[in-house]
């Protein structure tokens, strides 16, 4: 948090640092309070349980107010400072601007999964960017805006850049680089959390593109069945 309000003022004078507690159950409440004291800029919105990545990033996105919206995780395994590389790329068009990482400074089994992971959301849901997993966005707050977002896990990141795909968002790309973790230790590399995640993953496969193609052929289905019956009537037709 302090990179991000020592970087912001070099980008602009009207900007504000929202940190979403996702239900802490230590003293990050109390500590995220007495920066928010101490600073103007920050603003705090706390969840009186957890719900999830995604429920965490909606909620951001919900409570944002400024023109650009900026996020990132707060593990410490991105840089906030190189987000000065994004902001020049945010010009006409573009309502995207994704990192993706230089390296990946994770261990071997988390880089295999997320390289698998990573390839899989490319091709299933034809994403136009190479790195979905790289939690370092810069987008423009009214194309999110006009999103409906409903992933409550870490798949939120998939629903979100095929949704702005779909929406007609022009993408822009940069490397930024990937360090090691921090604070803490990951919660998402259990059976349980990687089984979920999987669950999300092709449901929402399923609701985003798979019902599309099954719509399409029904739709292309009745169009055949229903010119027949014409083409058979004028042809029996002699006048």
């Amino acid at each position: 948090m302090t990179d991000a309000l020592d970087v912001l003022p070099a980008l602009t004078d009207d900007f504000e640092v929202l940190v979403v507690n996702d239900g802490s159950t230590d003293a990050t409440s109390d500590v995220l309070e007495e920066l928010a004291r101490a600073s103007p800029h920050v603003r705090v919105v706390h969840h009186e349980r957890n719900r999830g990545y995604g429920a965490a990033l909606r909620t951001g996105f919900g409570h944002a107010r400024k023109e650009l919206v900026f996020y990132t995780d707060g593990d410490g395994q991105y840089d906030v400072r190189e987000l000065v590389a994004l902001h020049p790329l945010m010009t006409g068009a573009v309502g995207v601007v994704n990192g993706y990482k230089i390296g990946r400074s994770d261990a071997r089994a988390r880089k295999v999964i997320g390289g698998v992971y990573n390839r899989l959301a490319r091709v299933l849901f034809r994403l136009p960017i190479r790195d979905v997993d790289c939690d370092f966005r810069l987008m423009r707050r009214r194309v999110v805006e006009r999103l409906d977002l409903v992933s409550s896990s870490g798949v939120i990141c998939v629903e979100l850049v095929r949704k702005l795909h779909a929406s007609g968002c022009v993408f822009a790309e940069t490397p930024v680089r990937h360090y090691p973790r921090r604070h803490g230790r990951s919660q998402f590399f259990t059976f349980g959390r990687v089984a979920r995640t999987a669950f999300d993953f092709f449901v929402l496969w399923f609701r985003l593109v798979g019902l599309r193609r099954f719509d399409s052929g029904r739709r292309d289905q009745k169009s055949a069945a229903g010119g027949s019956p014409v083409a058979s009537d004028k042809a029996q037709d002699p006048f």
